[in-house]
This record gives C-alpha cells, sequence and structure tokens, in this order.
C-alpha cells in the first residue's frame, strides 16, 4: 500500500498584547460584569515587550528554532530565563507584532469593514512591504494604499456605532464595523475574531510558500481546522474559513471546508487529508488554522495573582502540506488511526485506550516501536499556575502507565519512557494549536534524518462545551519513516493505466 505523506509544515505566533486586554474572552466578561475591576490594571502592568515575548523559549521552539527536548535542560521558570539569541524568523514560520497583524486583518477583509488610522496605516504598509512572504498577496497590500481616517471618526465609529476597536501601544488605531444591522453572528466583535483567524491563517499558509517548494497553484483542497465559525443568523456555522483563505493566498486550483471537534479539530483535518490524497481524489491538501482571539489571557488572573507574566498574549497558527508518496517524506499510516468511539467512555484510561492503544494492537505495532508521542503540548508555565496541571506530562504519564498495566513497560521504567518519548509541552493554549500537531514539523525531521522511525500524533477534544453532549473526542494517526521504493513511487499513474487499457481494448476489437 502507498501510503500519504507530510511534506511540510509551518508554525507562526503573533504577538497581541492588546487584544489579551481588550478581546479575550475572559477580559470582556470582565468589563462587562466590573467596568472598573483591577484585574485590568494588573493586567497592564503584567502584558511582556515584544523583546521578551521573542526571547521566551517555548516560542523559539514552536517556530522551528529550537528542539523541544532542549526545554527540559532551560532553568525554568522559562520566563524569567530567556533566550540569549533568538530571532522573528524561524525554521517554520515567523512571529509577528501586533501592528503587523492589525494592518493584516485589513488586507485580509473583503468587506470594507476594517478601518485604520491615517498615519497607523501608512506607517505599517511600509513595513509590510518589506515582508518577502507578503509579496504573494501584493494586490491585497495595495489596500493599504487607501487613505486612513482621522482619530477623531475612528473613535465615533467604536463609541458611537457599535465598531470593535484594534489598539497598539495603548492607542486607538482601528476598528472593524459590524457587518449587518442586527445580526447576532455578523456583530463587530464576531467579525473581528473570524478576521484575525483569517488572517493568522494566511500569513502562516504564506510563511509555508516561503520555507517549503509548496506553490498556491500545486493545492487542490483546503482544510480549515480551528475553533471558529462564520456565517450569518441563518447558518451561524456555515462556513468556508478554508476557502477564504485559500482566495487570499492565490491557492486559485483548491477548494476546499472546514472541520471542527474542538481541540481535536486539526487531527481529525489530518486523517481526512490523508484519505483524500491516499483515495486519489486530491493530490496536495494542507490542513490550516488560525489563532483564536477569545481565548487570549484565559488565566492572566492565576498568572498575576503569582507574579508572572500574562503569559497567554499571543495567537499560535499552523499548516500541514499532506501529498502523495513520494518516497521520501514521512508516510502516514492510513491504517493505523486511532478513535475516540461513542461507546468508548469518557475515562482518561478509556480515552488513551482507544486512542493511542487500540489502533497499535491492530496494527501489531508495540507501545515500545513508538519512538515520540506528541499528545496534547500546553505549555505548563500557562497551564500548571492556574490549577490545571501538567496536560502533556499527564496524557504521557497516562500512556506509560497503560504500557506497565499491559505489560508492555516494566513499572521501574516509567520515568524514563516519559522522558524518552515524549517531550515538554511548549504550545499557546489555543485550543486547537497544541493539540498533537505542532510537533509534526520536528518529526518530518527528524524522521527523514533517520533519527525516529515512528511518532503518534495524538488530538483530544471536549465536546461537552458545546452543551449538546457530554462526550470527549479523540483522534490519533502515526506518523512513520518511508520505506517505498523507487520503482514504487515512478510507476504509471491510473490515467496512464486507464489510456493503456483502452488503447489495448482498441487494438484488440480491431483484431477481431
Amino acid at each position: 500500500m502507498s501510503f500519504p505523506v507530510i511534506k511540510g509544515a509551518s508554525y507562526s505566533l503573533f504577538h497581541t498584547p492588546e487584544m489579551t486586554v481588550h478581546q479575550g474572552s475572559n477580559q470582556t466578561t470582565e468589563r462587562y460584569m466590573n467596568p472598573n475591576s483591577e484585574h485590568f490594571k494588573n493586567l497592564q502592568k503584567s502584558l511582556r515587550s515584544f523583546d521578551d515575548f521573542v526571547k521566551y523559549p517555548p516560542n523559539q521552539v514552536y517556530i522551528g528554532n529550537i528542539k523541544p527536548d532542549m526545554l527540559k535542560c532551560h532553568k525554568r521558570p522559562w520566563y524569567e530565563h530567556p533566550m540569549e539569541v533568538a530571532s522573528t524568523d524561524g525554521n517554520f514560520g515567523a512571529i509577528y507584532t501586533e501592528e503587523e497583524l492589525i494592518a493584516l486583518v485589513k488586507i485580509v477583509d473583503v468587506f470594507d469593514l476594517v478601518v485604520l488610522e491615517e498615519s497607523f496605516q501608512a506607517a505599517t504598509k511600509v513595513k509590510l512591504e518589506k515582508r518577502q512572504e507578503l509579496q504573494i498577496i501584493d494586490k491585497y497590500l495595495s489596500k493599504l494604499d487607501n487613505k486612513g481616517v482621522d482619530f477623531a471618526e475612528l473613535e465615533s465609529m467604536v463609541n458611537e456605532q457599535g465598531a470593535e476597536g484594534m489598539y497598539y501601544s495603548g492607542r486607538l488605531v482601528g476598528c472593524v464595523k459590524k457587518a449587518h444591522a442586527f445580526d447576532a453572528v455578523l456583530t463587530a466583535h464576531v467579525m473581528f475574531e473570524n478576521l484575525v483567524s483569517k488572517a493568522t491563517a494566511v500569513v502562516n499558509l504564506l510563511q509555508m510558500f516561503t520555507k517549503t517548494k509548496l506553490r498556491p497553484r500545486d493545492i487542490d483542497y483546503i482544510i480549515e481546522t480551528s475553533e471558529e465559525a462564520c456565517g450569518d443568523m441563518n447558518q451561524r456555522g456555515g462556513g468556508n474559513m478554508a476557502k477564504a483563505i485559500g482566495e487570499i493566498c492565490g491557492c486559485v486550483n483548491a477548494t476546499g471546508s472546514d472541520t471542527r471537534s474542538f481541540c481535536a479539530g486539526p487531527v481529525h483535518g489530518l486523517v481526512q487529508a490523508a484519505a483524500l490524497v491516499q483515495s486519489g481524489i486530491y493530490k496536495n491538501v494542507v490542513v490550516v488554522a488560525g489563532g483564536s482571539t477569545a481565548k487570549l489571557g484565559m488565566n492572566s488572573k492565576s498568572h498575576i495573582e503569582k507574579n508572572m507574566p500574562a503569559l497567554e498574549d499571543c495567537l499560535g497558527t499552523f499548516a500541514i502540506h499532506v501529498s502523495e508518496n513520494d518516497g521520501i517524506s514521512p508516510i502516514i499510516r492510513t491504517d493505523v488511526v486511532g478513535r475516540h468511539t461513542i461507546g468508548a467512555g469518557s475515562a482518561p484510561q478509556a480515552v488513551i485506550t482507544a486512542i493511542v492503544t487500540d489502533p497499535l494492537d491492530k496494527a501489531n505495532i508495540k507501545l515500545d516501536d513508538i519512538d515520540k508521542f506528541s499528545p496534547e503540548l500546553q505549555n505548563p508555565e500557562i497551564t500548571v499556575p492556574s490549577g490545571a496541571g501538567d496536560v502533556t506530562l499527564s496524557n504521557l504519564k497516562m500512556i506509560a502507565a497503560l504500557g506497565v498495566k499491559r505489560g508492555d513497560f516494566l513499572k521501574e521504567d516509567m520515568e524514563r519512557i516519559v522522558n524518552e518519548k515524549g517531550m515538554t509541552g511548549y504550545a499557546p493554549t489555543q485550543g486547537h494549536i497544541p493539540s498533537g500537531v505542532p510537533y509534526i514539523g520536528f518529526a518530518i525531521q527528524e524522521i527523514m534524518n533517520k533519527k525516529l522511525k515512528k511518532v503518534m500524533i495524538i488530538g483530544k477534544g471536549s465536546l461537552f462545551l458545546g452543551r449538546l453532549t457530554n462526550l470527549f473526542d479523540g483522534v490519533s494517526f502515526v506518523m512513520e519513516e518511508n520505506t517505498v521504493s523507487e520503482e514504487e513511487t515512478t510507476t504509471v499513474s491510473k490515467d496512464e493505466v486507464r489510456s493503456i487499457v483502452a488503447e489495448a481494448l482498441k487494438n484488440l476489437a480491431k483484431s477481431l
């Protein structure tokens, strides 16, 4: 069987301190309930500078400049021990300022909902024009050529017309207008969330074109797997974020759709992408997701209480390229796909059994054969202070304990198994962002460099948050070293086979 492969991955971060204050859902709720809350004063004091953000070790891991295992050796707390050498440009993507993001929201807006203050727009345009990856969408950059508005007009839009303000360095610099007079799904706040998710995904997909050989015209299908939903009052989650992203990026030969399953969505999307490629329906499928502004500063109160910086001050994005087997890139074992079925139960052991050991058992793969497990890679410096614990470590311990119970590992080897087969979490808490996929970029490198043979990517989701079911969700797959021979990858295509058969039948008919 010729399995599909993962040919590339890109990851980018956007530093968003003002959006954390003004658009994070916990902050918007606090502002509604208690407009004079001390929390906002404390939060402003706890925001990181862009330089501190760039030098934060987990962020350098996320964009591919250092490997996850290096975090184990780096002195903690990481926010008190910045990287001595750090860059905004990474092997997998880049780190962007909030100033750049605000202008990018304007660029990806196709309904003239985004308005920027004149001097801010002009200054930011100069900076974005220097970005190599944005040259691909230069026709959209021209939106910044149009004259912006003065501050008084901008303030009126926000204070009197219900627009959602966008801030930079403590001042109002732009806004998103509501898209309908009374539609609750097209309010300025919702449009802001969706446009930011779109903008971040667009820029990261452009990063993929810069970092890999993939080109916009090569893409046949896009699957968008964030936790945002675009639509109107008649179809609140109608979609399609995928095509909206592809349109800006110049993916003229692609179609696409959105996949949602809370944090498990990205891994569902990758399984779907693998199936579409292996079936021959599409050759190149990209799974993408932008960031979620609603989750900014979710645990900021806990961080501030412990005299920490507000670490949830950024948006994460990713893009993964799934393609036909090239005989080189790591394969997706479509015969080793874990799934949390409806009848599996929601106990932690039941979930791990369903999505980890069950698929491996069916394929006669031992737990010890998996070199790395990549579960939810939540940054523990964010989750531990808030009482959620070290999510990544908990999942790895559960896998190791299950292995001991099954006889795959010795009890005294548990700590070694966790250290060797796992990693420290490092992704921002954006729900869908940490769930298994951040390690794929490193897995491609390590497998192709013969350092790893098998890696399991694990996504889990909390479906009960939608208030329609109490179920959890989970899905997994195995990435593996490519062992397809050159002869197998250079055989004739299905179309060529049909042509040969048709010609043979024609010749046979003539002879009769």
